[in-house]
């Protein structure tokens, strides 16, 4: 029989699984008095949880266990439950797209949306498809979930994408959605970006918004040689979508699907050696995660201040391949090549939070499908090298799970959303735009009134002092 901190576990995985919403900042309820009732709180705590009754409530032992505002989970059976529970749980997007529709900013601006297609994507899409704007959705072969495609053509918006596609047939399905002349592209990755520029395929092309930091390099690159067309607004800098997206939504979506694979084939992470590759926004929530939920974290890196930051958020630093050997290797870089075949090798299990593609240099060809008692294991195999591998190399929140959690992307499609208002509403030259901190703070203060939170205000003599430039250690007599 499972022991009660494995049971807190599976019971808050089940949650996440079952609801795609977030644990970090929520209230949640634990009723009862029980050894898994102790292990709830201790848990539900170290992953940023708050104790008390809200809109959650778990009831270790009982005929209903988890119940969400009074009642069980919703069954989320179909796609459309699935986009309609989104958009239940999006209020700081509904309210920003709300404004857009009230001000007639965006009538008739043709607007391509190329990003992971799943629940929250497609409310992104009918937010501002109903702003009215005329919207399309290209969404590349491996991150598409079909059905939610069907659901949203169902519901009159173009969805270009197809899970069969590859090489030249991938390319030429992406070119062709460019060729919609859109006005502005919301892109994940600035693969479309890129490629508009590669095919001269700019006229129209007003501008762009970009979530990643993996996208926004190449685009870095590109304004530096002078080769950059279009004005692009830097979505993935701004606080409210860094601070939250990766830290909070990659974390806990990666490591709780790695969690629920693993499970599935017997293993648990509970002093399971891990080693985190890298220690930017997205390492930082996937290493706190794992430590969360028992795993004996490390974290390797090529930046030497980040390097320093793990050491003191207090995990063991080092070289990936003294770290390696026996440990889960998780690799949070976003950069091409991070898992080696000399990790593969050392490495008892292998995984890519996030990412982008080549981040493990796998040979899927070599991969062997793990089996369980009776079917093969879902999402996981074994290597030429000897590893196990979570999700051929991909990522593995998409590929296991449902990506990052739905108040996670309200908020990151809220900094979308207002990026679109600030590229329709201002001149921008060609180039990397930071999203305006004022914008940022705007997003900030909905979220909380969404959530019901207060904060204070400076008073006048703090905001005097703030304007004085004068030192106050001269203000004595005989000063100015």
């Amino acid at each position: 029989m499972p022991d009660a901190l494995l049971t807190a576990e599976r019971l808050v995985r089940r949650f996440a699984r079952e609801t795609n919403l977030l644990i970090a900042g929520r209230t949640i309820d634990v009723i009862g008095e029980s050894e898994v009732a102790d292990a709830l709180r201790v848990l539900l705590s170290r992953l940023g949880a708050r104790s008390g009754p809200g809109g959650v409530a778990f009831a270790p032992g009982a005929e209903r266990e988890i119940l969400l505002h009074g009642v069980p989970l919703p069954l989320r059976q179909s796609a459309d439950d699935r986009i309609d529970f989104a958009g239940a749980h999006m209020p700081v997007s509904r309210g920003i797209a709300e404004t857009l529709r009230e001000s007639g900013a965006v009538r008739g601006i043709r607007i391509g949306i190329a990003m992971v297609l799943e629940p929250k994507t497609a409310q992104l899409a009918l937010l501002l498809r109903d702003a009215g704007a005329e919207v399309a959705v290209y969404a590349h072969p491996d991150e598409i979930d079909v059905e939610v495609a069907a659901a949203l053509r169902a519901r009159g918006i173009p969805v270009d994408g197809n899970p069969a596609l590859s090489g030249a047939a991938e390319r030429a399905a992406a070119v062709a959605f460019l060729r919609r002349d859109h006005e502005l592209l919301l892109d994940d990755g600035s693969h479309l970006i890129r490629l508009a520029h590669e095919e001269g395929i700019l006229a129209g092309l007003r501008g762009a918004a970009e979530e990643t930091t993996s996208g926004l390099a190449p685009l870095r690159r590109m304004a530096a040689q002078g080769a950059l067309r279009i004005p692009v607004i830097a979505v993935n800098d701004a606080p409210m979508k860094t601070a939250f997206d990766n830290r909070y939504g990659t974390g806990q979506s990666c490591v709780f699907a790695i969690a629920d694979v693993l499970d599935t084939a017997g293993i648990g992470l509970r002093d399971q050696p891990a080693v985190v590759i890298g220690y930017g926004p997205v390492g930082e929530g996937v290493a706190a995660h794992l430590r969360a939920l028992g795993a004996s974290v490390a974290v390797t890196e090529t930046d030497p201040v980040r390097a320093l930051r793990a050491a003191h958020d207090g995990y063991v630093t080092g070289l990936l391949r003294d770290l390696a050997p026996g440990a889960l290797v998780v690799s949070a870089t976003g950069v091409p090549h991070s898992i080696d075949a000399a990790t593969l090798r050392a490495a008892r299990i292998a995984a890519v939070a996030g990412g982008v593609p080549g981040e493990a240099d796998v040979d899927l060809a070599a991969l062997q499908p793990m089996s369980g008692a009776s079917a093969a294991i879902p999402h996981l195999d074994r290597t030429g090298e000897g590893a196990l591998l979570l999700a051929r190399g991909g990522c593995v929140n998409l590929a296991a799970a449902e990506g990052n959690p739905i108040e996670i992307m309200d908020l990151s499609f809220a900094v979308q959303l207002s990026a679109v208002a600030q590229l329709l509403g201002s001149s921008l030259p060609a180039g990397v735009h930071p999203f305006p901190a004022d914008a940022d703070a705007a997003v900030a203060r909905a979220a909380l009134a969404a959530r019901g939170e207060q904060i204070d205000v400076r008073s006048d003599a703090q905001h005097r002092a703030q304007r004085d430039w004068r030192s106050p250690r001269y203000r004595g007599e005989g000063a100015a």
